[in-house]
């Protein structure tokens, strides 16, 4: 299911929350066609009942339906935690967009969609979630809460990150995923959204930060973002072009066929390298086209929040 061209009447972020809840919604209703059959509209409202619970709060008309005991869920009641940390270097804002829609997204525009909408489900399920942004500094620290409030304010925090791009700023994913992680005391969910641009010398100390973030009992899902078409399959015409680095200014003239093929197999190693390394580290790694729909990410929330809790 493509949830994008369900949303394609949508022309911007005007609206992030609203956004998020339609792609949420269009997500809900494709589960029915797929193997988490299991899961409903309902499932964002209640729990499953365990025994030895009190069974006043049983909600017999979903028993009805079901023929499965559910018991409502409330607003004072939190199963979960998690952080969301999204890398907001300059890199992270290619391609350059200048108005920005369901069918026109970047790194950092799919980065802060997919965080709203893994923050909808969290609040339909009454969960706690905190927010980390960070670049060449640590732009910005909130923790995990459930209020309307809180949800507003990271909602706001995400629309302003995508508004504003930076020139030539650089990341130090390793330094601030050390602080994040000194911050998060309390077991939580963390899903990290960065393009892993970082230097052969850095790789190293990023593994680290990434176990640092294990600490804790801590479960750590990357989401690594890139743009299919243009970083992995390398499809640039043939003409005399200038590929600058967008951290640094650094570039270098030539003709895109002339490296296309190794371009190709050096990226394809480097995320197969990444993919054993998380597994070596119990990271779930999870590569992500930005040109494809979110249900990738959904899904792979619901997944790994069924082990969690």
């Amino acid at each position: 299911m493509d949830i994008r061209k369900e949303l394609n009447e949508i022309t911007g972020f005007n609206n992030l929350e609203l956004l998020a809840h339609q792609v949420v919604e269009g997500f809900i209703s494709g589960l029915h066609k797929s193997p988490f059959h299991g899961f409903s509209a309902e499932f964002a409202e209640h729990k499953i009942y365990n025994q030895g619970e009190s069974t006043k709060h049983i909600d017999w008309k979903l028993f009805a339906k079901t023929d499965k005991l559910y018991t409502k869920r409330y607003e004072e009641e939190t199963n979960l935690r998690c952080h969301l940390i999204v890398d907001n270097s300059s890199s992270m804002h290619y391609p350059t967009i200048k108005d920005y829609s369901i069918n026109s997204l970047n790194k950092i525009g799919f980065s802060v969609l997919a965080s709203a909408a893994i923050m909808n489900l969290l609040k339909r399920q009454r969960d706690a979630v905190g927010l980390s942004i960070y670049s060449d500094t640590y732009e910005y620290y909130s923790n995990e809460k459930g209020s309307e409030r809180h949800h507003q304010m990271l909602l706001a925090k995400l629309n302003e990150t995508l508004l504003h791009s930076k020139q030539n700023i650089g990341t130090k994913t390793y330094t601030y995923l050390h602080e994040i992680a000194d911050k998060i005391k309390r077991r939580s969910m963390i899903f990290l959204f960065t393009d892993m641009f970082q230097s052969d010398q850095e790789e190293e100390k990023l593994f680290e930060a990434l176990q640092h973030l294990k600490y804790n009992k801590h479960e750590v899902i990357l989401f690594h973002t890139y743009d299919k078409e243009k970083e992995i399959n390398f499809e640039f015409s043939n003409r005399p072009k200038r590929f600058i680095d967008v951290e640094t200014g650094e570039h270098v003239n030539l003709y895109a066929d002339n490296i296309k093929k190794n371009y190709e197999e050096a990226v394809k190693e480097y995320f197969s390298e990444l993919k054993i390394r998380c597994g070596q580290y119990r990271i779930k790694y999870v590569p992500v086209d930005v040109k494809r729909d979110f249900s990738t990410i959904l899904t792979t929330y619901l997944v790994e929040r069924q082990k969690f809790v």
